[in-house]
């Protein structure tokens, strides 16, 4: 039968393993919330550069609209 201090020694080994693999898995879980909003704040902007390009030639059409009038 195992002593006091190998009981001890199991009850603390098992406690180390446990926060251990719960600490992986918070730190896996913030690095891929955080490569999600990097990926949907890149998404976005490049809508919003889209959108710029989309007005400029929007500005452009005019402009060649006018002139042939």
């Amino acid at each position: 039968m195992p002593g006091r201090l190998e009981v001890a020694k199991d009850v603390l080994q098992v406690a180390v393993e446990s926060g251990a693999r719960r600490a992986g898995r918070a730190a896996e879980a913030v690095t891929q919330a955080v490569a999600e909003v990097a990926g949907e704040a890149g998404g976005w902007f490049t809508d919003v550069f889209e959108i710029i390009d989309a007005g400029r030639q929007a500005r452009r059409d005019d402009e060649s609209d006018a002139d042939r009038d």
